[in-house]
């Protein structure tokens, strides 16, 4: 672990890093000295019997919300859980890239961690995760073993623009001001397109 003094003891911030596995989400919290709370479908808090009980735990240990996907509503709705989480004072967790990088490489942000970070003014602390991929690859349920290391970046402030929240272009100059942090802690290669559409093509 790098550079875990830039997260904050107190106060709200944003976690924003490339998300490699499945586990990404786990390895987080447990190398910070305060819980991060994360966004997670709601399917894994519904699910019937012994199963949906364990995956409700599960989740909710490790300080999960649920939330509905799979249209615009449902995505206004996520960010209006995120940015409360915030403004109560904790640290939130997002993948900018929107979904598990489908290679391996750092793909293109999606702008709601900008809209999270101009509303709440809360600084983004970058993250570069790596070997989290090698740790449990894309469909292998349970992780193995492995060396991982995450590195946590110097605070970023977007504070100098304040009042233009709405600005499309300003959405973006602050999504790629992450993602170039990301980037440079993480030391993937970079490919300016969005990682569903990868997913997509593949």
């Amino acid at each position: 672990m790098e550079g875990a003094y830039h997260v904050p003891l107190t106060g709200p911030a944003i976690i924003a890093s490339n998300h490699l596995s499945e586990v990404d989400s786990l390895v987080l919290p447990m190398v910070t000295k305060r819980p991060i709370s994360f966004l997670a479908k709601a399917e894994y808090f519904t699910g019937p019997g012994l199963k949906g009980w364990a995956s409700r735990s599960f989740f909710t240990g490790f300080g999960a919300v649920p939330v509905e996907r799979g249209n615009g509503r449902a995505a206004l709705a996520a960010l209006e859980t995120a940015e409360q989480i915030i403004q109560r004072g904790h640290l939130f967790g997002i993948y900018p890239e929107g979904t598990r990088s489908p290679d391996g490489r750092l793909h293109r942000g999606r702008i709601g961690v900008a809209r999270l970070a101009l509303k709440t003014g809360a600084p983004v602390i970058p993250v570069g995760l790596v070997g989290t991929d090698r740790v449990q690859p894309v469909g292998q349920r349970v992780p193995g073993l492995g060396r991982m290391t995450v590195r946590f970046g110097a605070p970023l402030d977007f504070s100098r623009y304040r009042g233009l929240e709405r600005n499309r272009t300003v959405q973006r100059a602050v999504v790629d001001e992450i993602m170039r942090a990301i980037l440079d802690l993480s030391r993937q290669d970079y490919v300016d397109v969005y990682g569903s559409t990868a997913k997509a093509a593949a």
